[in-house]
């Protein structure tokens, strides 16, 4: 039975996603990117299930993230590459997650949380190649490769990977990306480091532009299903979307003609029409913006969205037809079943794919199907 506010979570599909990017991709070893709590689908059953289906690495965010897998019992590589001044990188060492680096003093940091445990740190250093966030700018490389290999000598630290993100702009800005960070991979094995890892694509290069993927890639948005280009659909590229949001009617009413819609009264019935209220709203991450713009599959038909999408609910014009307390709508999933897609939600919200499934909300129960039993069971 539907519950009342619902993301199921199709775990077979996600093994199916990795196993299809992997055959593409080829040799390079997959990290899965399970940041976001897997973007809004959930850390740790994705995380079981990404490992299963061919994973080498999971990646997460911060270390919060890394040490949520840990306390489930997950044993698989993890890195964690965002931190702040407050990060405990000890409990980041002691729980062997790697670190990714992006400064000479967070190295420092974590050489000092190194000793103080009498451990070594597995380190990954994020080089700046030209996307302008975090990662050390080539102006910083001589010192923290310097100062990488001296800790590494003295058994503070290892130096496992070398990374970095590109922009997706264009093939020439890619280009050139691509060729700042060989001259900074050159640059570390001069100064004497000896990386294993090498990594610089995401899902969008690793598959359009193989001369980024290097050792290992890092798949984002499509194991879940979903496409990072905007000329190419989860079809086009062979994916399945993963997550289906989906709720039951809270209430029906026949409005007449002239009849105003939830705050503001944006839109009025044009004629005597029923109305139907979905209760999710942008608390559980459905974007205001699609107020008026997006669709719902209820039964075999889909419906409009009308009046403004409020805090806890949104109105669905059925116009002539009916439906009772209960029923179910579908607001987002696999649109090969007709329904609508996270795409059609983007486009009604003017953003895209990746915030829709990230951004639903916590009282939106996750439910899970596919994979091991354990994993199957629905999550708070």
């Amino acid at each position: 039975m539907t519950r009342f506010r619902e993301a199921v979570i199709d775990l077979d599909a996600i093994a199916a996603n990795i196993r299809h990017l992997s055959a593409v991709i080829g040799d390079p070893q997959i990290l899965a990117v399970v940041k976001a709590n897997a973007y809004g689908h959930g850390a740790v059953p994705v995380a079981r299930m990404a490992v299963a289906a061919g994973a080498s690495w999971l990646g997460v965010a911060d270390v919060e993230e890394g040490l949520e897998l840990r306390r489930a019992g997950i044993t698989a590589p993890i890195l964690a590459w965002l931190h702040g001044l407050d990060t405990d990188f000890a409990a980041a060492i002691t729980a062997d997650i790697d670190l990714g680096l992006s400064s000479v003093a967070q190295l420092s940091r974590v050489a000092d949380a190194a000793m103080e445990l009498g451990q070594s740190a597995a380190v990954q250093l994020k080089l700046e190649t030209g996307l302008s966030r975090n990662g050390a700018a080539p102006g910083e490389w001589d010192e923290l490769f310097t100062r990488a290999a001296a800790l590494e000598r003295a058994g503070r630290i290892r130096v496992r990977g070398i990374m970095s993100h590109l922009s997706n702009t264009s093939p020439a800005d890619d280009a050139e990306a691509i060729a700042r960070f060989d001259e900074g991979l050159a640059a570390a094995r001069a100064a004497g480091l000896t990386p294993d890892l090498v990594h610089l694509a995401a899902t969008a290069a690793a598959l359009r532009v193989p001369e980024s993927r290097y050792s290992m890639v890092r798949l984002g948005i499509g194991i879940y299903g979903l496409s990072p280009f905007e000329d190419a659909d989860s079809g086009d590229l062979g994916l399945i979307p993963a997550m289906t949001v989906r709720g039951q009617i809270a209430a029906v009413r026949r409005v007449a003609a002239g009849a105003g819609v939830s705050y503001d009264y944006t839109w009025r019935a044009q004629e005597d029409s029923t109305l139907a209220l979905v209760p999710l709203g942008y608390a559980d991450g459905i974007p205001r913006q699609a107020s008026g713009r997006g669709e719902v599959q209820i039964g075999a038909r889909r419906y409009p969205i009308v009046g403004r999408i409020a805090m806890d609910q949104f109105v669905v014009n059925l116009g002539h037809d009916t439906a009772a307390v209960g029923d179910e709508v579908v607001l987002f999933g696999d649109p090969v079943a007709g329904v609508p897609s996270a795409n059609d939600w983007a486009d009604a919200a003017l953003t895209v794919n990746y915030e829709i499934v990230t951004r639903i909300g916590h009282r939106v129960t996750r439910s899970y199907c596919g994979g091991a039993p354990a994993e199957a069971d629905a999550q708070p």
